[in-house]
């Protein structure tokens, strides 16, 4: 790799890695996955970095997070993961946005994999419909039918509250 590209590369990554993660988080629903997963995208988009055309690499990049979350999904599925005790005890929330925040993400991850990934895209990303189908490699119907099908899903679940407008906030 070219100087040129490592350092637009490294302002890349400097500049995008929050959005990245927030992002991975909404899919993995764990902290520590979210960054395993966050570094397995990026290491990909270096490999292809100097191939990825001009122009903003944003969306390059969070397709292959995408991916590589139902890949992992996929994995981790046909494996045993052993859960281990945190080492420290998290207190209880204090704020009520926090204790909305980790409602809602409770909501979204009991919804299925593919729906949870459109309305993230979709809500947490503010990409078009257009857009989320082309990141998730579906039809703009499905993306459609996932949408209307994932929030009366979380409409039942979070009660009367707009579950889109709460996605966002997370």
């Amino acid at each position: 790799m070219r100087a040129r590209d490592e350092a637009a590369f490294e302002a890349f990554v400097a500049a995008r890695s929050d959005e990245l993660l927030r992002t991975a988080v909404l899919l993995t629903r764990d902290r520590g996955h979210a960054e395993d997963l966050l570094q397995t995208a990026l290491v990909k988009a270096y490999r292809r970095w100097s191939r990825i055309d001009g122009g903003d690499p944003y969306p390059y990049v969070r397709r292959v997070l995408v991916t590589s979350a139902a890949s992992w999904r996929r994995l981790r599925s046909s494996q045993e993961i052993v859960a281990l005790p945190a080492v420290e005890p998290a207190g209880p929330d204090t704020t009520e946005h926090v204790a909305e925040r980790e409602r809602v993400a409770d909501a979204l991850a009991t919804l299925p994999p593919r729906m949870r990934a459109v309305l993230v895209l979709r809500y947490a990303e503010d990409l078009s419909e257009a857009d989320t189908a082309a990141a998730l490699g579906c039809s703009v119907h499905t993306v459609k039918s996932q949408t209307v099908r994932g929030l009366a899903r979380l409409r039942v679940l979070l009660g009367d509250a707009a579950p889109a407008t709460l996605i966002e906030e997370c």
